[in-house]
């Protein structure tokens, strides 16, 4: 058996005494087409500085000399509208492309003799680490931001070398299993896409025109939304009871249980006309706009709130994960929200613009052969994000860990 690394051996030790020369801002930088190369602060990835995430600056190469990046620097986000993107970094691994960063990123060199690249890439990411960046966090007119100064107050919990070297292993095993499995998830909704294009995207001229609300069950309140100001209020939710769907069920664009929310069964009987059914399609219209999901076969009794359109639809017309399909995929659709919503985030979308969209009906054979085909790739999309679950605790135990003071058995590390 390996032996310990005994928690005499750690360091903690601040960012600031950690570094081979001072941290620096990028320089601001106008878009210039052809101009040299300045990464996008989309650049910075879990995996990794994304080289090809970069832009034409108006920048001369000797302007852009002391911010070009190398091999083995960190570059971390100064501010970003979004508390969890802010401070974020990644390791420059390779670089196949000669870019510069921007001054929305601040530039991590470290010394080597002390702490690896790899092994601060993955501190980083700890929870450890990343609960002191957001505690250093400012804000400016929306904008969080951190600076140098906050960064070399850091505190990062250092072993030996070669333990630092295990470590990263270990870790970078698992994630790459996870990175892996993130791209089988989104080859599989690529391939929904292109069967959903391939059946339908080009329509057979016999195929009806119609809007969703001709293809909407033929009864009252077939789409709604949920009830408004006074008739629902937040402090009448409840622990337990019938359940209340909102965004986070559906901002995936698949029905997911997230945040629980209830009302008492008193309650639901002055609300039971916005109760949500098996096969009902939702779509988001506040908010995280035009997000859409259909509601599975065992949902329980439920409504929805006033930030769901819910449809309840004519099955022997348009089935759901057709409707479901098309408002996300069908170029038409996508064509005729744009012009109709208001705003760059679809903030104009209503209930009045959901019932005139547009739709090119195929027949229902059509419908029920493409969501066979679909539910095959649902099956092993499933499989794939419980897989993936089981990856991410995984992950999360060996960071616990890894990055706090206890000892690090090579010998525990799991064969995956």
């Amino acid at each position: 058996m390996s032996e310990a690394l005994e928690p005499s051996e750690w360091h903690l030790v601040k960012l600031k005494d950690l570094l081979s020369e001072p941290m620096i801002n990028g320089r601001s930088v106008n878009t210039r087409d052809g101009g040299f190369p300045v990464l996008r602060l989309t650049a910075i990835q879990p995996g990794g500085i994304d080289v090809s995430e970069h832009k034409g600056g108006d920048w001369s190469r000797d302007q852009a000399s002391p911010f070009l990046i190398k091999e083995g620097d960190f570059l971390v986000s100064r501010g970003n509208g979004s508390l969890d993107l802010v401070g974020r970094g990644a390791l420059v691994r390779e670089s196949s492309i000669e870019a510069a960063f921007p001054d929305t990123m601040i530039r991590i060199r470290v010394r080597s003799d002390v702490i690896s690249t790899a092994y601060l890439s993955k501190i980083w990411d700890s929870p450890y680490v990343r609960s002191q960046i957001e505690r250093s966090v400012r804000t400016t007119s929306g904008i969080f931001k951190v600076n140098q100064k906050t960064l070399g107050e850091i505190e990062l919990r250092v072993p030996p070398l070669p333990h630092q070297s295990r470590i990263s292993q270990v870790l970078e095993r698992v994630d790459s299993l996870r990175t892996k499995r993130r791209e089988a998830i989104g080859l599989l909704d690529d391939l929904v896409r292109s069967t959903f294009l391939d059946m339908f995207g080009a329509p057979d001229p016999t195929w009806s025109h119609t809007t969703v609300n001709d293809v909407a069950k033929k009864s009252k309140g077939s789409i709604r939304t949920g009830p408004f100001g006074s008739q629902l209020l937040r402090e009448e939710f409840t622990d337990s009871g019938i359940s209340v769907l909102g965004i986070d069920n559906a901002v995936t664009n698949e029905f997911a249980w997230q945040g629980r929310r209830f009302i008492t069964d008193e309650k639901y009987k002055k609300l039971a006309r916005y109760r949500v059914y098996p096969g009902d399609v939702l779509i988001t219209i506040m908010g995280t706009c035009g997000r859409c999901a259909v509601v599975p076969d065992d949902i329980p009794i439920a409504i929805n709130t006033k930030h769901l359109c819910c449809i309840t639809l004519d099955q022997e017309k348009c089935l759901p994960e057709f409707l479901h399909s098309y408002f996300l995929m069908h170029p038409d659709a996508r064509s005729y929200l744009r012009r109709t919503a208001k705003g760059a985030i679809m903030a104009g979308l209503n209930m009045s613009i959901i019932k005139d969209l547009p739709i090119v009906l195929p027949p229902v054979e059509a419908q029920r052969k493409f969501v066979k085909r679909v539910t095959s790739l649902r099956r092993v999309k499933s499989a794939c994000l419980a897989h993936l679950a089981e990856l991410d605790a995984l992950f999360a135990a060996l960071q616990h860990r890894a990055f706090r003071d206890e000892p690090w058995l090579a010998s525990t590390a799991p064969i995956v």
